[in-house]
């Protein structure tokens, strides 16, 4: 038995997505069954869309940020029950028996977690058909609980952009008494200066854009830089505890990397389609700086992101639009025309 879904897809690169009815699978015993609500737009969903990657498989329905309600569960599922508000992010499985998934971070699975989209399906050998869809099925090891105070539509960027921001600053300890960049603010920008922030940390925003700084300041940054001026950014030499750069496309590593102290750490967290330039090694090894790199967050990880951003009143900021609508959202999303997330309301799709 399958249900039918109705989904919007890319069939090819250069097709815009449209219309696409497709399977899911019926809930097995450790299964949840979800009527999506709210999907968040992220960039990873137009690079696999227009095969940026190389690796999209055709037809594609992109969508890992869901926010929705549980309609079925399983015989052997303990953790949800029907009618709970739950979230799915960029993972619906993983082998969740190597030492990575033994220790919570299934993100990094030996054997590759299953993605949420354009992913093989292990149940059925099929491809994973992402959130741009009408309900999915997701084993409950891979569901999360959204706390009641969390407006759901502001809370789907969350399962990516929020733990995709929230895991290294957790991981490289940003707390209080550290000085923190933040480069760019867009959909993970804006995250991580609200989630810095929250954690008690000084936080400074680096952009291009000085049209950027009055929402930086609202949004918890202490100071903003603009980055190009170079009489702005020599103050900063070496004065860094932590930098998370956001920024998605390929750009000077230097600029930033000088601006960190001794042992201090650059992670980047931005997904670029074509490689950075390659960084001077004398900045790296003349103050034993760390240029790292991280992505999202286990599934502990992404629930514990969850109830802390709950604590702390933390959504994004969104701009709702109709799934009709989605094609233009990538072209205004390319154009960083977005404050800061463009968030699918799933219910459109009756229409």
């Amino acid at each position: 038995m399958h249900s039918t879904t109705l989904g919007y897809a890319a069939q090819a690169a250069h097709t815009p997505l449209a219309p696409y009815r497709f399977e899911r699978r019926e809930p097995g015993p450790h299964d949840v069954q979800i009527e999506i609500q709210y999907c968040g737009v992220c960039h990873s969903d137009l690079h696999t869309a227009r095969d940026e990657w190389h690796n999209t498989v055709y037809p594609a329905v992109p969508g890992h940020e869901i926010i929705g309600r549980v309609t079925a569960v399983g015989a052997h599922v303990s953790k949800f029950s029907i009618g709970q508000t739950v979230g799915v992010g960029c993972m619906v499985d993983s082998c969740q028996a190597c030492p990575s998934c033994d220790e919570g971070l299934e993100q990094y699975c030996e054997n590759g977690f299953t993605g949420t989209y354009n992913s093989e399906e292990k149940e059925t050998g099929g491809i994973t058909y992402g959130g741009y869809s009408s309900q999915i099925v997701v084993n409950e090891n891979f569901v999360l609980r959204v706390p009641d105070s969390l407006d759901p539509a502001a809370a789907a960027p969350l399962l990516c952009a929020g733990i995709t921001t929230y895991s290294p600053l957790r991981h490289w300890k940003v707390g209080k008494g550290q000085k923190v960049g933040i480069v760019g603010l867009g959909g993970l920008g804006h995250m991580g200066v609200k989630i810095a922030h929250a954690m008690g940390a000084e936080v400074v925003l680096f952009t291009t854009s000085p049209d950027k700084v009055d929402d930086a300041l609202r949004l918890g940054a202490d100071e903003v830089v603009i980055s190009r001026d170079e009489a702005q950014m020599a103050p900063h030499v070496g004065t860094f505890d932590f930098i998370l750069n956001t920024v998605a496309a390929p750009h000077n590593l230097d600029m930033f990397l000088i601006l960190l102290k001794r042992e201090g750490t650059m992670t980047l967290v931005g997904a670029p389609a074509t490689p950075h330039p390659s960084p001077e090694v004398f900045n790296l090894i003349m103050k034993r700086r760390h240029l790292a790199g991280s992505l999202i967050g286990g599934i502990e990880e992404t629930q514990e992101m969850l109830d802390f951003c709950a604590a702390h009143g933390i959504t994004s900021d969104i701009e709702m639009i109709n799934i009709q609508d989605i094609n233009a959202a990538y072209e205004r999303m390319l154009k960083s025309d977005v404050k800061y997330r463009f968030v699918i309301d799933m219910a459109s799709l009756k229409a």
